[in-house]
């Protein structure tokens, strides 16, 4: 097996061109995600996989350092990011019969730009205390005065609560997204901050009855014993929208970057990663559920219940970005009730 670096952001100096039988990848994904995944490709070819960890502005850093950049792909989360570095134009097409076999059609660009590697729901973590089995029906239903003071969330203009919003304006409008959002608003037992796994220990403190969270991070809080405490307090709801689109769900995916210098080692990779190996590492590591259709999500994973995913074209729901960070900041949602 070749060598391989995982830098923080702060350390890279990567060659470029690089040798061959390398490839670069700069990736959102933690370097304890993609270690697995870069092990496996490693032994499966023969080549070097370089991941540096960058955790903002991917795109901006490629569009900065244009053609010069070492970078042949890009691992990201969220179909926005992955739509925003297609249109700023540091992404390539890329056409691979491997690929178009293994990933779904609703799971990739239709020019080629991106590929979806799994698929993430963004699902109410619920005290097992307080709510009810069933009490967590929809979406728009958490502006409901009912979870007055019983909500917690992070931050509205995070990329994952700006997924969840974009997909609310193309169900339901934005007038209709607005007041739901300062209904949500008015719910929040405190102001927006930390991450998904904090909102979980809120719940588990009491501080909340219900949080936004994505459903990978139960898997990590099982599996840290720090955590397996707040896991332990809350179940898993699947909301879906009023309109009987199901639960919202995001991908992570990749894309070759427009000035790929070692663009055949960064195809095999792409390849790689949706071969059912590495679908499995996937399901069975990071907690996602696999973009193949031909692997099955860990036992685990299904463990938590059936997921009924909205089938909303991606690309339509990431079309709203804008948007959805605006009205964050007219109903000055960070601010809390």
């Amino acid at each position: 097996m070749l060598r391989t670096s995982i830098l923080a952001t702060t350390a890279l100096t990567l060659a470029a061109p690089a040798l061959a039988g390398e490839v670069n990848v700069y990736s959102y994904r933690q370097p304890e995600l993609i270690q697995p995944l870069v092990d496996g490709f490693e032994a499966a070819t023969g080549h070097t996989a370089n991941v540096v960890y960058i955790d903002k502005g991917i795109t901006e850093r490629l569009v900065a350092e244009g053609p010069r950049s070492p970078a042949d792909l890009v691992f990201t989360v969220d179909i926005s990011r992955l739509a925003e570095a297609k249109e700023a134009g540091v992404t390539q097409a890329v056409e691979s019969e491997v690929l178009n076999a293994n990933i779904p059609d609703a799971l990739r660009d239709d020019d080629g730009h991106w590929y979806g590697l799994t698929t993430r729901a963004r699902i109410v973590y619920a005290s097992k205390d307080r709510v009810a089995p069933g009490e967590v029906t929809t979406y728009e239903d958490l502006a409901d005065p009912k979870w007055q003071d019983r909500i917690c969330t992070r931050s509205g203009t995070h990329v994952y609560t700006i997924g969840l919003i974009s997909a609310m304006i193309e169900h339901n409008g934005v007038e209709a997204t607005r007041d739901w959002l300062e209904g949500v608003k008015a719910n929040l037992a405190k102001a927006p901050e930390g991450n998904d796994r904090a909102q979980v220990k809120s719940i588990w403190a009491g501080e909340c009855d219900i949080s936004l969270g994505n459903t990978y991070y139960m898997g990590a809080m099982l599996n840290d014993p720090e955590q397996e405490a707040w896991a332990n307090s809350v179940r898993i709801a699947f909301p879906s929208f009023a309109d009987g689109e199901g639960t919202h769900v995001n991908i992570s995916g990749v894309a070759m970057v427009e000035g790929a210098a070692n663009r055949e080692e960064a195809l095999a990779f792409m390849e790689y990663l949706s071969s059912p190996e590495a679908q499995s590492i996937y399901a069975d590591v990071v907690y996602e559920y696999p973009a193949s259709p031909e692997v099955a999500p860990s036992d685990l994973v299904a463990g938590w219940g059936e997921l009924a995913a909205d089938t909303t074209d991606l690309t339509a729901i990431a079309s709203h970005r804008a948007e959805a960070l605006k009205l964050v900041e007219e109903v000055d949602f960070d601010a809390g009730s």
